[in-house]
């Protein structure tokens, strides 16, 4: 057992306390179940999921150093639970780290931004982390199989890990950023089996749908049509913008690509918490745009 409690400042981003607030529920939920404690950061702001740099890269960072400064001041790791979170926020912290040594003068203009607005000074003194990387390095695999009542046995689980999470730091826990692993050895773990497929590094297609929706729903389609010709009885991301364009926009993504797919997708937190025996009501499995009862009743329930 672990000789003391992990506690983070968690940033839980726009998405999933607004248009899939299940998500935001569910990694409460799996937060508690696991004795994991997360202070959350309510005064953080949107990260702006990689729009604010087209307009400005000092935007871009001045806003993402002021979410980081929230963590700081609580002397935690700054916790996501969203890929494209993780990966603006994550970038902007190994820029703002690699500007105090190089760029001193760019490093003192966003602080002295931030304190023009009365916010604390950005320190560089923490870590950005993923929840996945979180179960994965921090509480270890094995802690996590032993805490498991209900084995998903006999489920197959498609990742999809989304692009921010691969390629958008420097560095990444993972040995190959284009054949990551810690997703399905989380499903190992859980007793479900991985199912490999050609999309699940790749993007969902959500950047696109503002300005290019058939394109984007093209390729949300295409990767749920791999995944169920790889026998997957569900996607699994750990990014709410994926499940938006995954899940929440299937149906219209049947309807430009003229097929039928209804394909469960679950967020990373809800299929741990599955195993660990929370209820499908309390991690929100019931308010899924595509039904989630195949996947419920495969398991028992």
């Amino acid at each position: 057992m672990l000789s003391h409690t992990l506690k983070y400042a968690y940033f839980p981003g726009c998405v999933a306390q607004g248009a899939c607030g299940e998500l935001h529920q569910s990694t409460v939920a799996l937060s508690q179940a696991l004795g994991i404690e997360l202070i959350e950061l309510k005064k953080g702001s949107c990260c702006g999921s990689g729009t604010f740099k087209e307009d400005s890269q000092l935007l871009e960072d001045t806003v993402n150093a002021r979410n980081i400064a929230l963590a700081e001041e609580l002397n935690l790791p700054l916790l996501t639970h969203c890929s494209t979170c993780q990966g603006v926020i994550g970038h902007v912290d190994e820029r703002l780290k690699a500007c105090q040594q190089d760029e001193p003068a760019y490093f003192e203009q966003v602080n002295n931004l931030l304190k023009k607005e009365g916010c604390l000074p950005y320190r560089g003194s923490t870590e950005v982390k993923h929840l996945l990387y979180a179960l994965v390095q921090d509480y270890g695999l094995e802690e996590i199989q032993q805490r498991v009542s209900q084995k998903l046995t006999g489920l197959n689980c498609a990742a999809f890990y989304g692009c921010y999470l691969l390629r958008t730091q420097k560095s990444v826990p993972e040995k190959d950023r284009f054949n990551p692993q810690a997703m399905e050895n989380v499903f190992r773990a859980l007793g479900a089996t991985p199912i490999y497929y050609q999309g699940r590094t790749q993007c969902c297609g959500w950047p696109l749908s503002s300005y290019a929706t058939t394109q984007s729903f093209q390729m949300a389609g295409m990767h749920i049509q791999e995944a169920i010709a790889s026998g997957a009885d569900c996607i699994v991301t750990p990014c709410p913008l994926c499940h938006l364009n995954l899940d929440s926009r299937q149906p219209e993504v049947e309807k430009v690509i003229g097929q039928q797919l209804g394909l469960p997708v679950l967020h990373l937190p809800q299929l741990v918490a599955l195993a660990l025996g929370v209820s499908p009501q309390e991690l929100g499995l019931n308010k899924h745009i595509v039904s989630t009862k195949a996947v419920l009743e495969k398991l028992g329930f």
